[in-house]
């Protein structure tokens, strides 16, 4: 995938569109992101990281029942002037965002946009490095990081002149506190039965 980034760092978002409409059609694998201008391959979740993605889910709708955390299967518009494009793996956002909207979404609505890390060898780069910048240039109040293979939940918050000014690293097992317009905590001991 790197020759394929470095020759189209050039590209337009609207050409990306295509090409990513285009593998959701022939593939049931292929899952596409467009960040830091380079076009990049989403690893298809296995059964543990489902089940993160619905634990999570069942306790943000316990805590926060007005949000819902929508799944990848909705894009996000990131980066300056909205010329990326990401599937974070949960969007955090009012139950009505994205009614009516298409398959990339305005991210002005998201308070959160998860991450669960995946055992691919662009995990570091994808979700430790790109993904927060883009949350962040898209103003994303709140991006959380469930790092499986670090045994740990981060928590980035305040965004500021395309990064996140507070990062807080939680080892699972431990509470984790999620900040304002989130605003609640949570239990990680459970993540334990979900990594290798």
């Amino acid at each position: 995938m790197t020759l394929m980034a470095e020759r189209t760092s050039s590209m337009s978002v609207r050409d990306f569109e295509k090409i990513a409409a285009f593998a959701a059609r022939e593939s049931d694998s292929a899952r596409l992101e467009f960040v830091g201008g380079r076009i990049g391959e989403k690893a298809v979740p296995d059964g543990d990281h489902n089940q993160i993605w619905w634990w999570l889910a069942d306790i943000c709708l316990e805590h926060r029942p007005d949000l819902r955390l929508f799944p990848e299967s909705q894009g996000l518009k990131v980066e300056h002037y909205r010329k990326g494009r990401a599937r974070p793996d949960g969007s955090l956002a009012p139950r009505e965002a994205f009614t009516g909207g298409g398959e990339w979404a305005d991210p002005e609505a998201v308070l959160m946009a998860v991450e669960i890390t995946s055992y691919d060898s662009d995990t570091d780069r994808r979700d430790r490095r790109e993904k927060p910048a883009a949350y962040a240039a898209a103003g994303i109040p709140v991006y959380l990081l469930i790092d499986r293979e670090a045994g740990k939940v981060v928590v980035h918050s305040t965004p500021e002149d395309g990064d996140y000014a507070t990062v807080q690293a939680v080892s699972f097992g431990h509470e984790v506190m999620l900040p304002e317009p989130v605003g609640f905590a949570f239990d990680t001991g459970k993540l334990k039965d979900y990594v290798r």
